[in-house]
């Protein structure tokens, strides 16, 4: 009885770590960026994008496809970012819990 105990006390400190770390994840930005820099997306660590930059010289009717493949490829830099991001704090926080290869928590 005594294990069961000290499960739920570690599951409830874990409850509030994973709070805590939703609240840095909201707070914690990553920089995507293509082209040379000239088009940079700006996403926080849950992936909601707070900001895109473009080059003015982008600014061109004809080259709009190129535009947008570069926006796209920014944004996939940031989003590969944030796995890191939110990997190295997942792994802070359940470095002691034997969880399966590959697992990943719903962030």
């Amino acid at each position: 009885m005594r294990d069961m105990m000290g499960m739920m006390k570690e599951m409830a400190g874990l409850k509030a770590k994973m709070e805590t770390m939703q609240n840095e994840l909201e707070t914690t930005f990553v920089e995507g960026r293509s082209g040379g820099g000239m088009v940079t997306v700006t996403l926080n660590a849950k992936g909601g994008m707070k900001g895109l930059s473009i080059d003015p010289s982008l600014m061109n009717a004809d080259e709009k496809e190129i535009l947008e493949d570069l926006i796209v490829a920014a944004h996939a830099d940031a989003r590969a970012k944030i796995e890191g991001v939110v990997a190295e704090k997942t792994q802070g926080l359940m470095g002691g819990l034997p969880l399966p290869p590959g697992f990943k928590l719903p962030f």
